[in-house]
């Protein structure tokens, strides 16, 4: 198999370094908001379109499989880009999406560019974060991958309850105006302050294909699917039910949003702990966490208090498996280095795509306050799927030391990776 070789980068300088960095950052904070924005505003996108919530949720629902079917299909078709040059273009694509939301006049034009949208939303981060760990010494690789990644976090704590905010003020329309202007810094950024990687070799993707064809990759991408489409089921329609059944104000909800944020932050951070320690275990206890803790929705939902609590450790159990899942998709599909990053996105999106979708059915035909029961089901089957996935591993561990026993071999010999 080739391997994608680039031409060394000189360690770039005290003052250049946060710079470049800080703009992979910035299109990845960009990137959350229009993912996650769209929930705080549901009602008003509804009301002002003339459509219903169900409807409106679909928004939810087009991006998440815009992100799906754009990042492995961009990546296929541009590999051969050089990444700096493939940034510009993803992020143009990103701003112009963007851009059409603020003026779409109709539900399906807004679909149209949402989908739009989305197709910048997986490739991006997999470039973009391939390039921060190229912009700083070995050592330091993980931490600046963590950083701009961390984008889509803060994303959540200040530039969704901040665009909500917004939208609620002045028009749900200002909220995607102010995402296209943090697109159009983040554009220039990468124009003047990324450096240019040249790609001498290109991966070959048939092999990379055949790699994420593994059973026990496709396993745990379906698993991370059902996770997210547990989350996504309850969050897309996490205002209206604040509002219709809790009770709470429009401006309220915001603030619970916020608390949500900082749940999500802390759930990555004592998700990506835990995996370091006890992948597989950690992951599989968190589902089964996760999974308890959206059931009580029903029994929260109507006492204010309790639901504020509810809402804030349902953002660190759904949120702190996020790390579990994206390393062991790492780990297993090591042989399949290009698409891996995209892969995971696009599997993840799926869920969320799925979530929304079962949602919007579940509120037509069983009500709204019957959300809560959906989501806490999907991740029932997600801890399923985390538990074969954990079987599977030790069942190939004792099979390799029976091997190296019956051939003689030190046990380590055999070991699995």
């Amino acid at each position: 198999m080739k391997h994608a070789a680039t031409k060394s980068v000189p360690s770039p300088g005290k003052d250049r370094f946060p710079l470049s960095l800080l703009v992979l950052t910035l299109g990845a904070f960009a990137i959350g908001m229009t993912e996650f924005i769209i929930m705080g505003l549901l009602p008003n996108v509804a009301s002002d379109l003339g459509v219903t919530i169900s409807q409106a949720g679909q928004l939810i629902t087009s991006y998440a499989l815009g992100v799906a079917i754009g990042a492995p299909v961009l990546t296929v078709f541009t590999h051969r880009l050089p990444q700096k040059k493939l940034l510009v273009i993803l992020m143009g694509i990103f701003i112009f999406g963007n851009a059409v939301s603020v003026i779409a006049p109709t539900y399906p034009l807004l679909i149209i560019a949402r989908v739009l949208t989305a197709f910048a939303h997986g490739t991006f981060l997999g470039v973009g974060t391939i390039i921060a760990s190229r912009l700083v010494r070995p050592e330091k690789r993980a931490g600046a991958v963590s950083i701009v990644l961390a984008g889509l976090t803060v994303a959540n704590i200040i530039g969704v309850p901040f665009g909500t905010f917004i939208g609620q003020q002045l028009g749900w329309r200002a909220s995607f105006g102010a995402i296209t202007v943090l697109g159009i810094i983040s554009l220039f950024g990468i124009i003047r302050f990324i450096p240019v990687i040249v790609q001498e070799q290109t991966a070959n993707l048939a092999e990379q294909v055949r790699g994420l064809m593994n059973p026990k990759v496709l396993l745990i991408l379906l698993t991370g699917a059902l996770g997210c489409g547990s989350l996504f089921a309850l969050f897309t329609y996490i205002t209206p039910i604040l509002e219709d059944i809790t009770g709470f104000a429009e401006h309220s909800v915001t603030w619970i949003l916020v608390l949500f944020g900082v749940g999500v932050t802390l759930g990555n951070i004592a998700g990506g702990k835990l995996a370091d320690w006890k992948l597989m275990p950690s992951l599989i206890v968190n589902f089964a966490v996760l999974a308890g803790i959206i059931a009580l929705f029903p029994l929260t939902l109507h006492h204010p208090v309790l639901a504020v609590a509810n809402v804030f450790l349902w953002g660190i159990a759904a949120f702190g498996i996020m790390p579990g899942i994206q390393l062991r998709i790492m780990n297993l599909a090591h042989k399949a280095p290009l698409l891996a990053t995209t892969s995971s996105h696009s599997a993840l999106n799926l869920g969320n795509a799925a979530g929304a979708y079962l949602g919007g059915v579940t509120i037509n035909t069983l009500g709204i306050a019957s959300i809560p029961w959906l989501s806490s089901g999907l991740a029932v089957l997600a801890l399923c799927g985390a538990w074969l996935s954990y079987r599977s591993t030790r069942n190939d561990k004792a099979e390799h030391r029976l091997a190296a026993k019956s051939a003689n071999l030190p046990e380590e010999a055999a070991a699995y990776t």
